[in-house]
C-alpha cells in the first residue's frame, strides 16, 4: 500500500521532476505533485509525494528529512488525511 509524504521548505525552482529523481533513488516513486499558487502557477514551496510502500516511505523520510536541497533544509513527514474544508464552520453572506 502506498504512502503519501508532505516534502515543504522546497525551493520555487524544485520541480515534480526533481522531487521524483530525488525520492526516486530511495524507493519507488508513485506519484509527486508539487503545489502551485492557483493565480500565479509559482510553486508554493511543498509539495506532496507517493512512495509505493510504507518501508520505503520511512526509508524517505529518514534519508531526506532536514537535508539542504537547492540551498533549503528539506522538512519531510507522513501527510496527514485530507481535511474537507467546506464542512468546517458555517455559511457567511
Amino acid at each position: 500500500m502506498s504512502t503519501k509524504l508532505y516534502v515543504g521548505n522546497l525551493s520555487f525552482d524544485t520541480s515534480a521532476q526533481d522531487l521524483e529523481k530525488l525520492f526516486g533513488e530511495i524507493g519507488t516513486v508513485e506519484s509527486t505533485n508539487v503545489i502551485e499558487d492557483r493565480d500565479t502557477g509559482r510553486s508554493r514551496g511543498f509539495a506532496f509525494v507517493e512512495m509505493s510502500t510504507e518501508e520505503e516511505a520511512q526509508n524517505a523520510i529518514s534519508q531526506l528529512d532536514s537535508k539542504e536541497i537547492d540551498g533549503r533544509e528539506l522538512k519531510v513527514n507522513e501527510a496527514k488525511p485530507r481535511v474537507d474544508r467546506s464542512a468546517a464552520g458555517g455559511s457567511r453572506y
